[in-house]
């Protein structure tokens, strides 16, 4: 019995990816899948596998129905498409500041400082 539970556990997940419901239709508890999962570790990569193939699933239901509400004109759903499929109309984000600092160097950092950029330019000046 504990073998069919966990074939039907994995085939609801399969089709809608959430452990509450497809551990209610497969007739067993939320305890008792995660034991699982803690137990056997074949089970457990059988149950991820199918999660993210009933995540597909449903995804795929998903952008079906916002296909046809894009038909049928709705504004949210081409705003959201465009948003979510187009750069061009991507939220942006402009960011700008000003960096102060009191931090004084001293005498021998600058002479560090200086030598440092003089032989990084002169470096560069030979190539």
């Amino acid at each position: 019995m504990k073998n069919k539970s966990k074939a039907d556990v994995i085939k609801y997940l399969k089709t809608l990816p959430i452990v509450e419901v497809a551990c209610k239709k497969a007739g067993i508890s939320r305890n008792t899948f995660y034991r699982w999962r803690k137990e056997d570790e074949k089970f457990r990569l059988r149950s991820d596998r199918a999660t993210k193939i009933g995540v597909h699933f449903v995804n795929d239901i998903a952008e079906s129905q916002l296909y046809s509400a894009i038909k049928d004109k709705n504004m949210t759903a081409i705003i959201f498409w465009l948003k979510s499929h187009d750069k061009t109309y991507a939220n942006k984000v402009e960011v700008s500041g000003q960096l102060k600092h009191d931090y004084k160097l001293t005498i021998e950092e600058e002479s560090l400082v200086t030598k440092a950029l003089t032989a990084i330019t002169q470096k560069g000046g030979d190539k």
